[in-house]
């Protein structure tokens, strides 16, 4: 006699499940952040996508915010430290190592929002501010000022991310409920240039002069310069009770 397609499967007869393990957990998060934006990446979401309950996870993982900081980290092992070993002056290469993180960030918009306060501590972190530092090392940077300029450096290209991938996931088509993104981005992005252009010269007499110079320039020129400042002000800057 056949069972009947709707009936109840015994547990013997239901193919084992997989161990859970940190590492099959942060996957299936990347999966879901892939698929459904970083919102999603929530225990409930990874309970149901491994056929579990969320309690069983807190075992591997704390809290929504070590997760995060997992997948952030996780997703750091796609930026690579090719820049880094190609030919050429030390700063160009570093240039290359942070463009390369923040087109990683760019990828995935809720996450680069994220990362303005994610805390990773796994091996592809690790990986990168150990080459961030050698190449600061290479360019005769003081240890002291490189152990600053890291986190200078990484606040600025996260940050860069951040504000330019909420215009790009709606750019893209993406689901604000699933990305996080303003739904409005571009309106405001119009809000501010008419503000900018429209401020008189008899109250704001510097915005009036530079409203052109102030909404310059494409991302990756803004980005590129900016590293570039912020690399000298480290290369520079002492740092203080060292020198």
């Amino acid at each position: 006699m056949t069972a009947r397609p709707d009936t109840p499967r015994s547990r013997r007869d239901r193919p084992a499940k997989p161990a859970l393990t940190r590492e099959g957990i942060v996957a299936a998060a990347v999966a879901v952040l892939r698929a459904e934006g970083l919102a999603k990446v929530t225990m409930r979401r990874l309970a149901q996508e491994l056929d579990t309950g969320p309690a069983s996870l807190y075992v591997y993982v704390r809290n929504t915010a070590e997760l995060h900081a997992a997948v952030l980290d996780e997703l750091l092992g796609t930026v690579g430290a090719a820049p880094a070993s190609e030919e050429g002056d030390w700063r160009a290469r570093l240039e290359g190592v942070l463009t390369a993180y923040v087109r990683m960030l760019h990828a995935h918009p809720s996450l680069a929002r994220s990362a303005l306060t994610a805390r990773p501590s796994g091996p592809h972190y690790l990986n990168l501010i150990e080459t961030l530092l050698a190449l600061l090392d290479e360019g005769g940077v003081p240890p002291e000022r490189a152990a600053w300029g890291v986190d200078l450096l990484l606040q600025h290209a996260t940050a860069t991310a951040a504000e330019h991938s909420a215009r790009g996931a709606t750019a893209a088509g993406q689901r604000d409920a699933d990305t996080g993104a303003d739904p409005r981005p571009d309106a405001d992005w119009d809000a501010l240039t008419r503000a900018l252009h429209g401020a008189r010269d008899t109250t704001h007499p510097h915005i009036a002069a530079l409203a052109g110079p102030l909404l310059s320039g494409a991302p990756e020129e803004r980005l590129a310069w900016g590293l570039r400042a912020v690399i000298s002000g480290i290369a520079h800057t002492p740092v203080p009770g060292t020198d």
